[in-house]
């Protein structure tokens, strides 16, 4: 596990991030373009068991060509950890011992408000949005990294 700023000089050049808000049911995911400018969202898992899970991610860094994954840390309002924040730590302490990659806490508070209210102005249909909630909450947690990354004056180097 790394922090935000050591993050650009521990990815590959041309390498993605992969940005991911986990959730007990499911898992949102979100991939970067090259240039580390865009997030985009993609399908969303639906959690089985742990190795099942694994498997798919893994097949995903490979054909999108992750460098480093981000990790929505879900704090409470105050700034504290509660037991999703904790059971998200024990997912990336899983996650490291299978898959040799960079991984970075992002702050997710309000991503999947700000999701719910992106896609409400884009008019999706309420089915539309419980099927997409996750995935646009993994790309505002992506996003937010992308754009400190770009911030910083780190991004692409």
């Amino acid at each position: 596990m790394i922090d935000i700023e050591t993050l650009a000089e521990a990815l590959p050049r041309g390498a993605r991030l992969l940005g991911l808000d986990l959730g007990t049911k499911t898992i949102g995911l979100a991939v970067s373009d090259a240039g580390l400018t865009l997030a985009s969202p993609r399908t969303v898992i639906k959690r089985k068991k742990f190795m099942a899970d694994l498997e798919i991610l893994k097949a995903l860094i490979a054909a999108e060509n992750i460098g480093a994954i981000v990790l929505g840390l879900p704090l409470n309002m105050d700034g504290s950890e509660g037991p999703r924040a904790q059971a998200t730590r024990a997912f990336a302490r899983n996650m490291m011992q299978h898959v040799a990659l960079p991984i970075v806490f992002w702050d997710e508070r309000l991503s999947t408000v700000a999701a719910e209210r992106s896609l409400l102005e884009q008019d999706v249909s309420r089915a539309k949005r419980a099927e997409r909630i996750d995935s646009a909450a993994a790309s505002f947690i992506l996003q937010g990294v992308l754009d400190r990354l770009y911030s910083a004056g780190t991004r692409g180097t």
